[in-house]
């Protein structure tokens, strides 16, 4: 969220952050119940003031009439203190709530627009592939070859999941190895974490309160299923205070992910591409509140990312988010889309963000500089890689006119130097 002196110092450019990123909210009204609430407090702390006052008129008196009528005041100050703190809360709920809405200032980068149309290709990597023979899409190669099941699955568990079979099952276990192995020689822990968590990591990340409708609730329990590590290494070290030499935290959560999909009916969902449950590394950073350092983490996680699938040799293109695509939260934001020859387009696989204090303040994460002042951390995340949709451009792009599908040099020591899966 953002710091409600920055938001009265600066109605206009938050309200322009709204607009830019589609988001309806008043920041007028926000900005009057806020001045309500701070003149409430007043009232409140006068209120208190004079209850004290009239404690220690009432310690010093000696006339049985005086500390009768002292007491009289007592209790109905004592009430009216009650009604007062009453408000006070009640005026402050109201504003943390409006607060989780508010959007973060986006990047003078990021293009202004509605929603994806306005994305712009920053660059392109690698050539789109051509084939001497009519390729197949990556369901006709998985049934081709007995590497996935949905029927039987679908019986057990719904509509889109799916069962990876045989050596593709391998090479999703080996491209995890493998990209886990590499984000860590460049610093990064790896560590597994749990596919569930309470309600206020979501709110801490801003998964919640916009995007509730996408995550599966265990309601018996209260835990909700996340759909990226991040939603719990964000919050691992919320209401904390961390020493400047602690940072930047690099972390390589690796996980189970779960996603409703909710409102992409009709949208990629035959196949690998939008399914409910997939394994996920997710690169994440927790850095020093300072904007250049921020910018240089982005640069880190990005390029990372673009490493990763130079190691695979697949086409892509680095696409800067537009303002009405990016979230509410994000400072900037820029995604990786890898090209499908069945789609005759690219599809996005990674995504990196950077939030700079927004979601700080909502999980209280801060660090003390070494002059002794308190600063909240700013916060970056990216996708290391996500199976199984990598293996939709992966198959695809390393078909055979035989329906058999290459192994990438890279991972071919997996496979005791096999050529094909």
């Amino acid at each position: 969220m953002l710091d409600i002196h920055f938001i009265r110092n600066n109605p206009t450019v938050v309200a322009d952050a709204a607009k830019k990123k589609n988001i309806a909210i008043d920041i007028d009204n926000l900005l009057a119940i806020d001045t309500k609430y701070r003149l409430s407090l007043t009232s409140l702390e006068s209120l208190r003031a004079e209850k004290n006052q009239l404690t220690k008129r009432f310690s010093t008196a000696h006339d049985i009439s005086q500390k009768h009528t002292l007491q009289q005041e007592s209790t109905q100050l004592k009430e009216a203190i009650q009604l007062a703190e009453q408000n006070v809360i009640s005026l402050k709920n109201e504003i943390d709530t409006i607060l989780l809405t508010v959007p973060n200032i986006p990047s003078t980068l990021s293009p202004i627009g509605i929603d994806d149309t306005a994305n712009s290709v920053v660059k392109r990597v690698g050539s789109v592939p051509t084939f001497n023979f009519s390729p197949r899409d990556h369901i006709t190669l998985l049934e081709l070859n007995d590497w996935a099941d949905f029927g039987r699955v679908a019986k057990v568990s719904g509509s889109r999941t799916y069962a990876l079979k045989g050596r593709l099952a391998l090479l999703e276990q080996a491209l995890l190895l493998y990209v886990t192995k590499k984000i860590a020689a460049k610093g990064f822990t790896p560590i597994t974490v749990p596919s569930f968590a309470r309600h206020s990591a979501f709110k801490n990340t801003g998964h919640f309160p916009a995007g509730q409708e996408d995550v599966f609730h265990v309601e018996k329990d209260e835990f909700y299923l996340t759909g990226t590590a991040e939603v719990i290494l964000t919050s691992f070290h919320s209401n904390e205070i961390l020493d400047e030499q602690q940072l930047p935290i690099l972390y390589s959560g690796i996980s189970p992910c779960f996603r409703r999909e909710a409102g992409s009916a009709g949208r990629d969902v035959r196949g690998l591409m939008r399914v409910h449950q997939f394994n996920k590394v997710e690169q994440l950073v927790i850095s020093k509140n300072d904007e250049i350092e921020s910018e240089r983490m982005h640069q880190l996680l990005l390029m990372n990312a673009q490493e990763l699938l130079n190691d695979l040799e697949l086409h892509y293109q680095v696409i800067e988010c537009s303002t009405g695509d990016m979230g509410a939260g994000k400072f900037r934001q820029n995604d990786i889309e890898v090209w499908v020859p069945s789609f005759g387009g690219y599809r996005e696989t990674h995504s990196c963000s950077t939030f700079h204090s927004w979601q700080a303040r909502r999980a209280n994460i801060r660090y003390r500089d070494r002059e002794g002042n308190i600063h909240f951390v700013h916060t970056l995340n990216n996708t290391a890689i996500a199976s199984p949709r990598i293996f939709v451009s992966l198959l695809e792009n390393y078909q055979t006119a035989e329906g058999r599908v290459k192994i990438p040099d890279c991972l071919r020591h997996y496979f005791d130097n096999d050529l094909y899966l």
